[in-house]
């Protein structure tokens, strides 16, 4: 059964940092490029940052780029976004994503709120 539980979300003033975990298991995670997706009040679930499966390639939305960084442990199964200078705008749930088997899945969500 694959789990994807994201943690370390939480309420922190514009200009904070904050740093998401989600463990994985169930599946072959070295084997899977893992994803993370954010969804505001009213909004599409957008992509935020992707890493490759062996973690030397990343990719970030224009948005997040240069603030957001995303990062791998294979030997934990975990994978982690750490967010750095976090404005209003950044405020939303955070998903942690694999796509496995033809098959997408999503953890249940971390709420990040950014505000003073």
């Amino acid at each position: 059964q694959v789990q994807l539980v994201e943690s370390g979300g939480g309420l922190v003033q514009p200009g904070g940092s904050l740093r998401l975990s989600c463990a994985a298991s169930g599946f072959p995670f070295s084997r899977s490029a893992m994803r993370w997706y954010r969804q505001a009040p009213g909004q599409e679930r957008d992509l935020v940052a992707d890493i490759s499966r062996g973690g030397l390639v990343t990719k970030y939305a224009d948005s997040v780029n240069g603030r957001f960084t995303i990062s791998r442990d294979n030997n934990r199964d975990m994978v982690y976004l750490q967010m750095n200078s976090l404005a209003p705008e950044d405020t939303a749930v955070y998903f942690c994503h694999a796509f496995i088997w033809n098959t997408d899945y999503w953890g249940q969500g971390t709420q990040v709120t950014v505000s003073s």
